[in-house]
């Protein structure tokens, strides 16, 4: 895929993602820097959002079944954790936060 090809991908996954939690894309991507980090803020959390044609096909296959959320953590690093943004997004609800 061609650079432009790329970013324009880029850009429109952190505009999807952003309409889907309610936040705001941040100009740039972050690559301003400064208060402009990340690529999306929504609640209450600053985001990079990352897409690739089939670079995840191991994390959705993980998540098939009756599996709420995946924990994944590599030596010596912090735990990650991964689940469905409409998982995310209920639980937060069931919470009260928007």
């Amino acid at each position: 895929m061609s650079g432009r090809r790329s970013k324009r991908k880029g850009s429109r996954t952190e505009r999807e993602f952003a309409k889907l939690i309610g936040g705001e894309r941040i100009p740039l991507s972050g690559a301003a820097g400064g208060s402009y980090t990340g690529d999306v803020k929504g609640l209450g959390l600053l985001w990079e959002c990352k897409v690739r044609k089939d670079g995840f096909k191991q994390l959705y296959k993980w998540l098939e079944g009756d599996v709420d959320a995946l924990a994944v953590k590599a030596d010596r690093k912090e735990w990650l954790v991964v689940l469905p943004a409409e998982k995310l997004l209920k639980i937060l609800s069931e919470r009260g936060i928007k």
